[in-house]
C-alpha cells in the first residue's frame, strides 16, 4: 500500500498564518510594555503654552510636593544637593539640568534649589512644564 499515488502533489509553500499570529502577539506585548520602561516620579507640573526644550540626554532634578529632592531617581537632601551636583559638573562642564517642581511647592524652595545649582556652576538650567490644553483656562 503506497501513501499517495502518482498524481499526488506536495505542498511546498510556507504557512505564514502562525508567523503573523506570533508577530502580532509580540507587537501587542511591546506596545503594552514600552510606556512602562521609564516611569518617573508623579508630580503635578505647571502648564505653559510654549515648549523650548529639545530632546537630548539630560539630568533631571525633581522637587516633589513634599519638598523631597531627587537627582534623576536618587533622593538628595537640600544640604547635600551641592555635593551631589559637583561631580556632575566636573564630568560634563556643559551639562544641562532640567528642574521639575510640583506646582504646589513654595516658590522659595524652588528658588533655593535653583540658587544651589547656579552656585555649583551649572549654567544651563531649564524648567520643565506641561503644555496648556485647549480646555484649561490660561
Amino acid at each position: 500500500m503506497t501513501n499517495g499515488g502518482p498524481n499526488r502533489r506536495y505542498l511546498s509553500e510556507i504557512n505564514v498564518v502562525p508567523l503573523v499570529d506570533v508577530v502580532l502577539v509580540l507587537l501587542v506585548i511591546f506596545m503594552v510594555t514600552a510606556p512602562l520602561l521609564y516611569r518617573g516620579l508623579d508630580i503635578d507640573l505647571p502648564r505653559t503654552s510654549t515648549n523650548t526644550i529639545a530632546p537630548e540626554e539630560r539630568v533631571v532634578l525633581t522637587v516633589t510636593k513634599q519638598r523631597e529632592i531627587f537627582l534623576d531617581k536618587d533622593a538628595v537632601s537640600m544640604e547635600h544637593l551641592a555635593s551631589a551636583l559637583e561631580p556632575l559638573k566636573i564630568r560634563a562642564p556643559q551639562v544641562s539640568l532640567y528642574l521639575r517642581a510640583d506646582r504646589q511647592v513654595p516658590y522659595g524652595v524652588v528658588v533655593a534649589v535653583m540658587d544651589t545649582v547656579k552656585r555649583v556652576g551649572i549654567e544651563r538650567l531649564g524648567m520643565v512644564t506641561e503644555p496648556v490644553s485647549e480646555t484649561e483656562p490660561k
